[in-house]
């Protein structure tokens, strides 16, 4: 039974098609009869082992669980939810909005007639906040885990056979997991840089741009994408004089050029600094600071840049280091991302990989639906996730939120297109706020009127992005959206706007 859509994920396209035959059907369907709830200890076998408690791991453990299947989750961490949860999106949005409203305090209350005699950072205090709402998260996956009876193992675990994995526990024992089947969802970690050691002190990657201890006079980000450009707002916002350096000659290069560019003026408004198509060659702590020497990426004239803080945000990497995969045969690309097949199954037979380790975007929502397709397909079922349609999302102020095809890649594909635009300055609910910055920018087939991509710069455009996600889900076209009633006023009436603009003519502009 073929499947409605098809996924691209970095080279590989993703048909999703159960196969009717009696070999795949032996091959990939199990008995829920043989299956039991229940905690599972170490000499037992499982049907699911997820080694990484992260948002992918986590969600396949509990999805697996909620099937019927009998699962453990290994994580080295000793917290759940990963990267995202502990060090990565859940803190970093924390301080995105604590700064946010520091800044607000301090530039646009007044306009709104709220008088404040001073307004002061107690920056102690906003990493209390951040930590607390970590704390309370993690917690949280950890009793979805009682409740839906999944088995949780604290250590760093490594295969010893395609249906063992060996763990390290981190009260210093070992112990031995056995499973009939076995998903590595061990997200990702920072990329490093030749000659930058990374020493979370002055030198940080993002975990450490999330600790700092104090406001840096001068930060300088290395690498222009979601995570650099993230936390230089949040720093940037709090007092830091703060340079990007990217080698590429765009920031955010997988986003719509038009976008883009208003993008970074924004930013630039906000008083951060770009210096694009430049590479770091050299950087000197013997100093109090730190010194970066860059030179143009085609090569020319070096200077050297000053700063306090340097923050290493050039990407990520999949984190399959002592895992044992080579032991067992697991085959991997050059960027050491694990091959897996349409139903996320490696070359080794019960062996599969989810998340950041495999090809595709590294989000992890994109995680989670990984997870959820990868059990179902384990328990028999129907899994499917098209990485076409995927949101993505930067959490500055104003926010970038996109799902689909840039004007780029549409041009690219020789599709003739129609384009709607609307402006947030024509949108009554972001005049009545007094925050009218962004746009909206929808791109439909010519001749179907079908969406190809949506894509929005407004405060909160992360939330209102997923009206557009959904309809590409399910084919829409922009007159689909422009013909749904909107509640007046709101931000998202911007989205209908575009719609109307795209087949026909808008309202408001």
């Amino acid at each position: 039974m073929a499947l409605a859509s098809l996924a691209r994920r970095k080279g590989y396209l993703l048909s999703r098609n159960l196969s009717n035959s009696p070999a795949d059907a032996l091959k990939y369907s199990f008995s829920l009869s043989n299956f039991s709830r229940g905690f599972a200890s170490g000499s037992e076998e499982n049907d699911v082992i997820v080694i990484g408690g992260g948002p992918g791991g986590y969600v396949a453990a509990i999805k697996a669980a909620q099937l019927g299947l009998k699962t453990t989750c290994i994580e080295k961490r000793g917290t759940l939810g990963g990267t995202c949860l502990n060090v990565g999106c859940i803190p970093s949005k924390a301080l995105l909005h604590s700064s946010h409203m520091y800044h607000e305090a301090k530039h646009s209350f007044a306009s709104h007639g709220v008088k404040v005699s001073s307004v002061e950072v107690d920056l102690p205090a906003m990493l209390a906040q951040k930590d607390k709402a970590v704390s309370n998260l993690t917690r949280g996956i950890e009793g979805l885990f009682k409740k839906n009876k999944v088995n949780y193992v604290k250590g760093y675990g490594k295969f010893i056979s395609p249906s063992e994995v060996s763990v390290d526990t981190l009260e210093g024992g070992n112990t031995v997991v056995k499973g009939k089947n076995i998903i590595v969802a061990t997200g990702s970690d920072v990329k490093s840089l030749p000659g930058i050691t990374i020493d979370e002190k002055r030198i940080v990657s993002s975990t450490g741009a999330l600790a700092l201890t104090e406001v840096p006079k001068k930060l300088i980000v290395i690498g222009a994408g979601y995570i650099g450009l993230e936390m230089g707002s949040v720093w940037g916002r709090l007092g830091s004089e703060v340079t990007v350096v990217e080698f590429a000659p765009d920031i955010v290069p997988t986003m719509d050029a038009e976008v883009r560019k208003q993008f970074q003026r924004s930013l630039e408004k906000q008083k951060m600094k770009f210096m694009l198509k430049t590479k770091v060659v050299g950087v000197d702590t013997t100093g109090n600071g730190v010194k970066l020497t860059v030179e143009p990426a085609a090569g020319g004239e070096q200077t050297t840049l000053e700063a306090d803080v340097v923050l290493v945000s050039a990407g990520r990497v999949p984190f399959t280091a002592g895992l044992g995969l080579d032991k067992i045969g697991v085959e991997t690309d050059k960027g050491g991302r694990i091959l897996v097949n349409e139903r996320f199954a490696t070359n080794v037979p019960g062996v599969y990989a989810i998340g950041d380790v495999i090809p595709g975007p590294m989000l992890a929502h994109k995680a989670e639906e990984d997870g959820v397709a990868c059990v179902e397909f384990i328990a028999g079922k129907h899994g499917h996730v098209d990485y076409d349609k995927v949101p993505g999302v930067v959490y500055t102020h104003p926010e970038v939120a996109s799902v689909g095809k840039t004007e780029e890649q549409v041009k690219a594909l020789g599709i003739a297109y129609r384009v709607g635009k609307f402006p947030f300055l024509a949108n009554s609910r972001a005049k009545a706020i007094d925050d009218a910055e962004g746009i909206v920018k929808i791109l439909a087939d010519k001749e179907s009127d079908k969406i190809l991509g949506v894509h929005i710069m407004a405060p909160n455009a992360g939330e209102l992005i997923h009206e557009a996600v959904l309809a590409i889900n399910y084919d829409a076209s922009s007159e689909d959206i422009a013909r749904v009633c909107h509640a007046h006023p709101t931000m998202s009436e911007a989205l209908k706007e575009a719609a109307m603009a795209t087949y026909d003519k808008p309202i408001h502009i």
